[in-house]
């Protein structure tokens, strides 16, 4: 579905990303580990093409379709490609509604219909209740489900998520790796998920990728992430 194939990239005279290699399996959850600093955000970026790459290259292929160098794509086109994206820190429109949030969504994605997809509210039910409420007054919960529920109205077939946990408590955490879980499971999505620490639950995913200075150091189904790997790159 996704490829990545020797991709480097520079901020500057600084180089971020070394030769980094990632495959995204269709139907499968990976997961961007590492501690903070070691390049999976900008790597999430050069995805969505919000920064380019210096080399490399990134091909996007859906079942019977062509495959697409996703690099000759603007960063606006992406969405229409099938590629739905939860930024760090939710970034909702907050004094828009939520019905309003997801509604702005519509326009850039490949649903033509321009309504709501099912899938949303029986994924988020308490969105329905509160679509008229602004995102800015939702709890933090709320905000997380909006973030994503968003991004689901593109009827993405992968979804990103960049650090989706990110200073939430623990029953919100609890809660995203349900939904996650349940995002593939049960709607059949491909999922990257970035996040410093260990996945959720061990259901909420299948297959790792383990960052460090820029490179993937390891990286292969889920049961493979040991205890070594653990202690070498992830423990603080």
């Amino acid at each position: 579905m996704l490829r990545l194939h020797a991709v480097n990239q520079f901020y500057g005279p600084k180089q971020i990303l070394w030769d980094v290699d990632l495959e995204l399996p269709h139907g499968h959850c990976t997961y961007v580990l590492g501690r903070n600093g070691v390049g999976k955000s900008t790597l999430v970026n050069c995805i969505m093409g919000h920064i380019p790459i210096t080399s490399g290259s990134i091909t996007w292929h859906l079942h019977g379709e062509a495959e697409l160098n996703l690099l000759q794509h603007p960063v606006e086109q992406r969405a229409a490609l099938g590629i739905g994206y939860v930024p760090q820190g939710r970034q909702v429109f907050s004094q828009l509604s939520v019905d309003e949030n997801m509604r702005v969504a519509l326009l850039a994605g490949r649903n033509k219909s321009r309504q709501i997809p099912a899938m949303v509210y029986e994924l988020f039910p308490v969105l329905h209740n509160m679509r008229h409420q602004r995102a800015g007054d939702l709890s933090e919960s709320g905000q997380q489900q909006l973030a994503i529920a968003r991004a689901l109205v593109l009827e993405p077939e992968l979804l990103i998520l960049d650090e989706p946990t990110g200073g939430s408590q623990p029953t919100v955490i609890e809660e995203i790796g349900h939904n996650i879980h349940r995002l593939q499971r049960e709607f059949g999505l491909t999922l990257l998920v970035v996040e410093q620490q260990l996945p959720f639950t061990p259901e909420a995913g299948d297959r790792f990728c383990l960052l460090e200075a820029g490179r993937n150091v390891a990286q292969g189904p889920l049961d493979q992430l040991d205890e070594s790997l653990i202690q070498t790159y992830l423990a603080v």
